[in-house]
């Protein structure tokens, strides 16, 4: 196995552009929530970066679907913080369809390789 072949992953490389969005949308939360808000979608969008690399160190394809799996719970949970944002007008329509988009192509890049490795569960 490759090692650190996560680099070269397109999903890696988009999770860390989510990444930068997220930075810079939290940096324009009023100072009163960016600590609680700021900090939980911060930690939600490094979980997934982290799932992924994680992941792609184990040796085995059941062992990285879990880790997949925790990619995409916390793709999830980001996108519930940012929908909850969007809502009390942190952020505007326009920023939350941005993120929108790019949690939408992590989630179904992350659906891919879930497919891809339980087909060679069969």
């Amino acid at each position: 196995m490759k090692n650190f072949r996560f680099l070269d992953w397109e999903v890696y490389t988009d999770s860390k552009v989510l990444f930068s969005l997220i930075l810079k949308l939290v940096k324009k939360l009023p100072k009163e929530y960016r600590f609680e808000l700021g900090s939980q979608i911060i930690r939600c969008c490094f979980s997934i970066i982290l799932n992924i690399a994680e992941g792609s160190g184990k040796a085995s394809d059941k062992e990285l679907n879990r880790y997949i799996n925790i990619s995409l719970g916390s793709a999830t949970e980001l996108l519930a913080a940012i929908d909850v944002l969007k809502d009390n007008n942190f952020i505007t329509i326009n920023e939350f369809n941005e993120i929108f988009d790019k949690i939408n192509s992590i989630v179904n890049q992350l659906g891919g390789f879930k497919r891809k490795l339980n087909q060679g569960d069969k």
